[in-house]
């Protein structure tokens, strides 16, 4: 992998987004020297993702086996 390919897509990879449109916008930032912005609103085929934080009851979940 040639230097300034690795420079460019560790980054992406740390990210979690390891897509060639996210490389592509994490490119993008560096050249203007401005944080990358990943809007997943422009991937509508992209399934849709829900965060929140864990509960304890998310691992007595996993721990036990059973689906909540």
């Amino acid at each position: 992998m040639a230097p300034h390919t690795r420079f460019l897509t560790v980054p992406a990879i740390r990210l979690g987004a390891i897509g060639f449109d996210a490389v592509k916008q994490i490119v993008l930032a560096r050249i203007e020297k401005r944080p990358p912005r990943l809007n997943l609103a422009a991937y509508p085929y992209l399934p849709q993702t829900s965060v929140r934080t864990t509960l304890a009851t998310d691992y007595a979940v996993l721990l036990s086996g059973s689906l909540a």
